[in-house]
């Protein structure tokens, strides 16, 4: 049996930072960094009626779809019948991460690098087609390939072995909040001793069986224009808009970026803070006192002050109850009319890739003194008066304080600050 390499042996260091040199996107708007950072700045409403089945028999129809994806430009054949959509586009996402951060992980230690990526429903389309051949066919024309491609880690796992990376590895499963906890555990890798970690997530929850459970939450707008469907924070909230795609983000440590002459260094993660409301399985507590906590955990651990944030990007839940707890606990942690923006008012609610996607214009918005705006929010509804951004704007903007929340009343907050 080979022994364990040294540094899977030596103590955490908390003096190892953890830095962000690396974005893929893949996202309802566009695909790669600079088509969907172009598509965010301008407000493109990605938001449309499903194509990917016939809707007509659901009450929700809407979805955010990512136009023009093609796994054959990305992967082989036969990894394309193995995994899923979802896995599809990690993959892509993270060759797209890879290149960006000029990174080869072709003979490099593979146990100083690792995964940890968030998926909040797995692999939903090639479930799908294994549901209708069970019920249609019979068990024996079930695939073989249905006990791994559908499982929330498998994501994970074939990103792991592509890229032989044997450091730790793992998948957080908490619907919206799984992103930014990705992150941080990404970042409790690199104190571990861990060189570099391809984080983030992708959803592809867009399928007849996978609408039907999410219709279940009642969280889903009903509306059938997209220009109506999906408005968090205003008086006409009804609810959000699914979408699917996210975005692979390169967690590394600081000094083996600087080292190796990463080209850039967008973003170090600083802070985190992760709290549950405890208030009821499937419905969304009007409370926002645990997303505060969440929030002034993450200064805290940051060593920031409130009044050191520039921009706030919001989980914006599209329900009203959930908007005006974020709103109060903006309000509470921040005491000013700090910026606050929802780009995914553009792309619909990623769940697993949603907060990875507002992660990547986070950096960006830091790179380039841009906020991207918030659409659809024309009046803010009672309680939910921010200072939103809804148009793009210039702004210095030198530390970012991200919220997700995840179905089952998780919170979770990550400050970012610009190196």
């Amino acid at each position: 049996m080979a022994l364990k390499p040294e540094s899977f042996t030596s103590l955490p260091d908390a003096d190892r930072r953890a830095v962000i040199t690396g974005i893929g996107v893949v996202a309802p708007g566009g695909i790669g960094n600079d088509a969907w950072w172009k598509a965010a700045k301008a407000g493109k409403n990605a938001i449309r009626r499903i194509t990917r089945f016939d809707p007509s028999q659901y009450p929700a129809q809407l979805a955010g779809e990512v136009d023009g994806f093609d796994a054959a430009d990305y992967i082989d054949q036969r990894m394309i019948v193995q995994t899923d959509h979802w896995t599809h586009m990690a993959l892509a996402a993270t060759q797209l991460a890879l290149d960006d951060a000029k990174f080869d992980p072709e003979g490099k230690d593979p146990y100083s690098m690792s995964v940890i990526t968030a998926s909040g429903s797995g692999g939903n389309e090639f479930g799908q087609k294994e549901i209708e051949n069970l019920w249609g066919k019979g068990p024996l024309f079930v695939g073989a390939y249905q006990s791994i491609a559908w499982f929330y880690a498998a994501t994970t796992g074939q990103i792991a072995i592509k890229y032989g990376m044997k450091g730790p590895c793992g998948v957080v499963c908490q619907e919206g909040a799984g992103g930014l906890e990705a992150l941080w555990h990404s970042r409790r890798n690199i104190i571990r001793n861990v060189d570099f970690v391809i984080s983030g997530g992708t959803e592809a929850p867009i399928g007849p069986y996978a609408l039907t459970c999410q219709l279940t939450n009642g969280r889903l707008s009903l509306e059938n224009e997209p220009e109506a469907a999906y408005r968090p924070f205003d008086e006409r909230a009804n609810g959000y808009v699914m979408g699917e795609g996210g975005a692979i983000v390169i967690v590394e440590e600081a000094g083996h970026a600087k080292k190796r002459k990463a080209p850039q260094v967008y973003a170090e993660i600083l802070g985190y803070g992760a709290t549950n409301d405890a208030f009821h399985a499937k419905r969304v507590s009007d409370d926002g006192s645990q997303l505060e906590r969440a929030m002034k955990m993450a200064l805290e651990r940051a060593g920031v002050g409130a009044d050191d944030v520039d921009a706030v990007f919001a989980d914006a839940a599209g329900v009203p109850e959930a908007d005006r707890a974020e709103a109060d606990a903006i309000k509470k942690v921040f005491g000013r009319p700090v910026p606050v923006t929802a780009p995914k008012t553009a792309t619909g609610r990623l769940y697993g890739g949603g907060a990875p996607l507002d992660v990547a214009a986070a950096v960006f918005a830091m790179r380039d003194g841009v906020l991207p705006p918030t659409i659809n929010v024309d009046k803010p509804a009672e309680g939910c008066d921010l200072a939103f951004v809804t148009k793009a704007t210039e702004a210095e903007v030198g530390t970012v304080l991200v919220n997700a929340r995840g179905f089952g009343g998780f919170n979770s907050s990550l400050v970012l600050r610009k190196p």
